[in-house]
């Protein structure tokens, strides 16, 4: 006999010979919705989320080709429409594009269009491909953990800055030029101040986030999905900023393993964004106060001292960040309810969310059965 419903009567109106047993304290009543499950059997660190109960090898293969193709195509009619809208401004943007002149704002306007636009692709590959939660390409929280954002900044604040610092110091001493503001410094820093954040989150998104998921999540062994995640995220990374000699290539090589490290230690992009925003923002801002010549390029030794300045200060925000990660406590691995076959969740589960799935009698009314 079926039990009746809160639809037909209440609760309390039932025979005594069909009430159920009593649920075990802390689960809901048979007439309560019960929750959507996490898309996880068991709790997975973020560059295992892929691997949820609807994973296949393939899925994440796909996801970059669809990945690659929207973005480019996506890029194109963005800076397209951009460079349209500013030409009926009467900005003169087409000679600052054809040299690449980053301190030109309605360029570097044009630049981080170009790149912002790979955030929704990348949610759009999630949704298509791996049918779940956009959030899943932030954290194991399944969104981005604002709260973590402050203190992830003021660390990076404290060891870029420095490190930076001594870096023009060093452009002095080995006689740079120094042609201050560049003309609309002003304009330049608003650009700076309002896209270079969400450019620098984009970037994340796509080389810390989806491809280092893609890559990790064919590795069964997390670790070493890991490891080999981040040295092709960083060499892609680096290659993606056409670097035009050696020196350049490993900054920016080094600035993809440190972003790497601080996604594995805190379990989601936001002390990777923190310290990709600060270095782009701290750099942009140098460039157009200082003057885009104000660089040791061409200074004999100097690339090499510039490495290794970028390589101490990424050191310091990495181990920063895992020392003060004990104090903010960011969550390392998904929530999970063990839902396979002749499993029988536990209460609570491992992620400490009291579960409405019985385990002592899954076949009752209190259970999925």
């Amino acid at each position: 006999m079926t039990t009746p419903g809160p639809e037909d009567r209440p609760y309390h109106e039932w025979p005594p010979q069909q009430w159920p047993p009593p649920p075990p304290r802390g689960y809901p009543p048979p007439w309560a919705k019960l929750p959507t499950p996490p898309p996880h059997d068991v709790p997975r660190p973020f560059l295992h989320v892929m691997r949820s109960r609807t994973w296949a090898w393939w899925k994440p293969l796909l996801g970059l080709l669809l990945l690659a193709g929207v973005y480019a195509v996506s890029a194109i009619a963005a800076v397209a429409l951009a460079v349209v809208a500013l030409l009926r401004t009467g900005g003169g943007i087409l000679a600052g594009l054809a040299n690449g002149d980053l301190t030109d704002p309605r360029v570097l306007l044009v630049t981080n269009i170009s790149l912002m636009v790979a955030i929704p692709v990348v949610w759009l590959v999630w949704a298509a491909v791996h049918q779940m939660r956009i959030g899943w390409s932030s954290s194991v929280r399944g969104r981005l953990r604002w709260r973590l954002f402050l203190p992830w900044t003021v660390l990076a604040l404290a060891t870029l800055g420095p490190g930076i610092a001594l870096s023009i110091l060093l452009g002095v001493g080995l006689g740079a030029p120094f042609t201050g503001p560049v003309p609309e410094f002003g304009r330049l820093l608003v650009v700076v101040l309002l896209t270079t954040p969400l450019q620098s989150a984009a970037e994340e998104y796509v080389f810390r986030g989806y491809l280092s998921q893609a890559i990790a999540g064919w590795f069964r062994a997390e670790r070493i999905g890991a490891v080999v995640a981040g040295l092709l995220s960083a060499i892609l990374f680096s290659l993606a900023h056409a670097p035009p000699d050696r020196a350049a290539f490993l900054d920016r090589f080094a600035v993809g393993l440190a972003a790497s490290a601080v996604v594995r230690l805190t379990g989601g992009l936001e002390a990777a964004i923190a310290l990709h925003t600060v270095n782009n923002v701290l750099v942009f801002v140098l460039a157009g106060a200082l003057g885009e010549s104000a660089t040791t390029d061409g200074v004999p030794g100097a690339g090499a001292l510039d490495v290794v300045l970028t390589v101490l200060a990424l050191a310091g925000y990495v181990a920063l960040v895992a020392v003060l990660r004990r104090r903010v406590r960011p969550d390392l691995t998904t929530a999970a309810v063990d839902l396979r076959p002749g499993v029988v969740p536990s209460h609570p589960d491992a992620s400490g969310i009291v579960s409405p799935w019985r385990r002592e009698a899954p076949n009752s009314p209190w259970g999925m059965g």
